[in-house]
């Protein structure tokens, strides 16, 4: 049978998203697809410029063509970031915003605001249009870990536009308030001044937005869980039991209020000798992969104790910008990859939500 738009369609059905776990015609993924005598073009829009799996996708489609008679396959390559159900539709709090991630941890000192800047850069870096808001309202680390001093403007007066910094938009309590005054805030205003953060600055159309949330389990992810639609949380971890131990209640927290955790991350998972780059597992190794495991999550990466890490974060300039080819930003591009994957499936795996005025609303 001679190769036609219509046999060639047949087999891509045949190409399955190895994350989503649907065939790639279903899923929209192929566009402009095109036969000329034995000769096959098509576009593949993946759900997200920072697939993990693309060479992997372009590899099946190839095979798959080829199979069917194609001598010749030429792929074109776009993206279009899936919404999570009930945002990027012009409602909620942030009616530009496809996808909320949040990144928490279980205590303190684990390196999350770390991970949260060099993870908002590095998806910025692989295509995406993303934005960080520093939701620790109480130890707001965003201004020091992307250098930026100034203060946010409004154009209309009644709402804040963000900074930028590293090619990523930026906000946090930390712009607007002396850096050398003490918030001695009640719970209540905390979590008003995050959501006044979330819905009266000019995000704009983003595909991600990192909220780096304060460390434990207190009102701010019980204020998230009832006020915004994210697509899940990544947590952060030290291998070491302690910080595993909290990590793990974290995940139940979030189990609780039905906030999807997307995986954890291994930060400071191997200290890395400047000198003679000697491995030392300060902090154990490993723990956090075992524990990913045992609560059957996805483990989204390690990143190594390292002094580049640190200085680059002290001088405003997070390590995935200053230094993108360095193994140490690697392993942060590695890590937005798969969170980038994890959102994906879940926005595929998610309800659509009844959309009524504009607002999508939880079923009955």
């Amino acid at each position: 049978m001679a190769l036609d738009v219509q046999a060639a369609t047949a087999a891509l059905r045949k190409v399955m998203d190895p994350e989503l776990h649907r065939d790639v015609v279903s899923l929209g993924m192929v566009k402009d697809l095109a036969v000329r005598g034995d000769a096959v073009s098509l576009t593949m829009e993946l759900t997200t410029p920072a697939c993990p799996l693309k060479d992997r996708i372009g590899k099946d489609v190839e095979a798959a063509l080829r199979a069917a008679g194609a001598a010749r396959v030429e792929i074109a390559w776009s993206s279009q970031v899936r919404a999570a159900p009930g945002m990027g539709q012009g409602g909620g709090l942030t009616p530009g915003v496809k996808n909320i991630v949040l990144v928490g941890a279980g205590k303190g000192g684990v390196g999350k605001s770390t991970v949260a800047i060099n993870l908002a850069v590095a998806l910025g870096r692989l295509g995406a249009r993303v934005g960080i808001l520093d939701a620790d309202i109480y130890g707001p680390s965003i201004p020091i870990l992307t250098g930026v001093d100034e203060r946010p403007t409004s154009r209309d007066g009644k709402s804040l536009d963000p900074l930028e910094a590293h090619g990523i938009k930026v906000m946090s309590i930390g712009f607007l308030v002396d850096p050398d005054q003490a918030l001695v805030w009640r719970g209540p205003m905390v979590t008003g001044a995050l959501l006044q953060l979330l819905r009266d600055v000019n995000w704009g159309e983003l595909d991600y937005l990192i909220l780096d949330l304060p460390p434990g389990t207190g009102d701010i992810p019980l204020t998230l869980a009832q006020n915004v639609r994210s697509s899940g949380v990544v947590l952060v971890s030290t291998p070491q039991d302690l910080a595993l131990a909290d990590v793990i209640r974290a995940k139940l927290m979030f189990d609780k209020v039905s906030i999807p955790v997307l995986g954890i991350v291994e930060n400071m998972s191997t200290f890395i000798c400047p000198h003679c780059r000697k491995e030392t597992d300060i902090f154990s190794h490993g723990g956090a992969r075992t524990a990913a495991e045992k609560m059957g999550i996805r483990f989204l990466g390690e990143v190594p104790l390292d002094l580049a890490v640190r200085e680059a974060g002290d001088k405003g300039v997070p390590v995935v910008a200053g230094a993108p080819e360095s193994p140490q930003a690697q392993a942060f591009l590695s890590i937005a990859r798969e969170v980038a994957g994890a959102v994906s499936v879940q926005a595929l795996k998610a309800p659509r939500l009844p959309v009524i005025g504009g607002v999508s609303q939880p079923r009955a």
